[in-house]
């Protein structure tokens, strides 16, 4: 029985796909927070590189991957695929499980396929310095490796609750070159606003992108960067998919649901998004994103137009959102805070392309501690929520007694995360449904467009 399935570095692909071309429907435009127009190239200049905004509104199908980036994709790619057989073993299965495995990579998560190429263009386009936010701290760690790379300095604003939680994923930003500080700060005008009104504020991403695009605003020589939701990072993801196809083809087999975990969007688009085109030509497959029930953006949210941080800086966009000033509990450990989603993801969502489901995180620990005990990797908590997804499918193949493929993306490993699995073991963890009536009260904050 073959577990492992790799392919070479000449097998490593040579573009990104971009989804864009493909999409059902027209594509809402994206909105200045400040005039509610639609943004030009220019009005995104002080945040983005062009190389990243002319990928952003893309119409290209592929577009390719640089020499210099694919160069440091080799250090780690293409990422093994594996077969789950001692799961399956312990479920009973008449299911096939196999989950393509990010981990391997230095900052053990998918987030450097996009941390890399970002540094990249900004790299040749003259930035000196990138500022962005983290929230666990698997997308900090993976900008400070990247910024390393490419000789770039790094300021990374960490959520509060996780700075504290998750102090060796700090540790590993600053030993890749990084300054980190705990968000909300008392470095920008964002953060000093939100520390006057509440001095003990445990922080959110929406809070953490505003102080990042504050600076970045702020000084000529600085660059903004986001580890989820844009177009172009879910496209740098794509290879996350790309590869598991072929991965796939020399394992003879082809999924019939394809899971990720989902916080903005970025890991599940980069599994998902290659499969895409195959169901739009026919194919049976089922796309099942799944997300945290104290963060249920794509659950419990709307569809509507929505800033993309807490102080209204950045650009507006049409995504499921729980409201730009959500704010998730500080008892929740398994990451995925975001309040908003990818734009591409949210229109797939709507247009019923792609599944939702939220599921309660005692009940990810509990998966995640059955996939360690069987297939010996720790999972991270974000990854705990697809690992759930696939054992429910498996389970569901079981009850029916029929066989079925399934393909997840294992995101990460969560080496740096045993907090949250001694909160577990130590029954510290309560399940948290985020009241109706708090998710109503953010969503009545929401920008007047269109």
């Amino acid at each position: 029985m073959q577990s492992k399935i790799l392919l070479s570095e000449d097998q490593l692909p040579k573009q990104w796909y971009n989804i864009i071309p493909d999409m059902p429907g027209t594509m809402s435009p994206v909105i200045h927070p400040g005039t509610l127009q639609p943004v030009s190239p220019d009005d995104l200049l002080p945040l983005f590189p062009m190389g990243l905004i002319e990928q952003e509104v893309s119409q290209e199908r592929w577009i390719d991957i640089p020499e210099e980036v694919r160069e440091i994709y080799k250090l780690w790619r293409p990422a093994p695929m594996f077969r789950a057989h001692q799961l399956e073993k312990a479920l009973g299965t008449p299911a096939k499980i196999y989950y393509k495995y990010e981990g391997v990579s230095p900052a053990g998560s998918h987030k450097p396929n996009t941390a890399v190429p970002q540094a990249y263009y900004n790299k040749i386009a003259g930035t000196k310095r990138i500022a962005s936010e983290t929230g666990a701290g698997q997308w900090g760690s993976s900008i400070a490796l990247a910024c390393q790379h490419f000789g770039l300095e790094c300021t990374v604003y960490m959520v509060k609750v996780s700075y504290g939680q998750k102090p060796y994923r700090k540790s590993m930003m600053q030993l890749w070159g990084a300054d980190v500080f705990p968000s909300p700060s008392d470095k920008t005008n964002a953060g000093r606003s939100i520390l006057e009104k509440d001095p003990d504020n445990q922080g959110s991403l929406g809070i953490a992108i505003s102080e990042a695009v504050e600076d970045a605003a702020t000084h000529e020589d600085t660059r903004y960067a986001l580890g989820s939701v844009l177009n172009h990072v879910c496209m740098h993801q794509t290879i996350i998919g790309l590869e598991a196809k072929e991965q796939l083809k020399i394992a003879g087999d082809y999924p019939d649901v394809i899971i990720g975990c989902h916080g903005g969007g970025s890991n599940f688009a980069g599994i998902a998004f290659p499969f895409i085109s195959d169901k739009a030509n026919g194919k049976d497959i089922r796309l099942l994103a799944m997300e945290p029930a104290s963060c249920p953006t794509l659950t419990k949210g709307v569809y509507a137009f929505d800033y993309g941080d807490t102080a209204k800086m950045a650009p507006i966009s049409k995504m499921y959102t729980l409201g730009h000033d959500f704010m998730p509990p500080g008892i929740h450990a398994g990451g995925l805070r975001y309040h908003g989603a990818s734009p591409l993801v949210s229109q797939l969502v709507h247009e019923g392309v792609v599944e939702a489901r939220a599921v309660p995180q005692t009940a990810c620990f509990e998966a995640a501690v059955l996939f360690a005990r069987t297939e010996s990797i720790i999972p991270a908590p974000e990854s705990s929520h697809a690992i759930r997804g696939a054992i429910d499918e498996a389970l569901q193949a079981k009850e029916e007694g029929k066989e079925k493929t399934i393909l997840f993306n294992l995101s990460g490993h969560g080496h740096v995360d045993m907090a949250a699995y001694d909160a577990y073991f130590a029954n510290q963890l309560e399940d948290y449904e985020y009241p109706e009536a708090a998710i109503q009260e953010s969503l009545s904050h929401l920008p007047k467009v269109g």
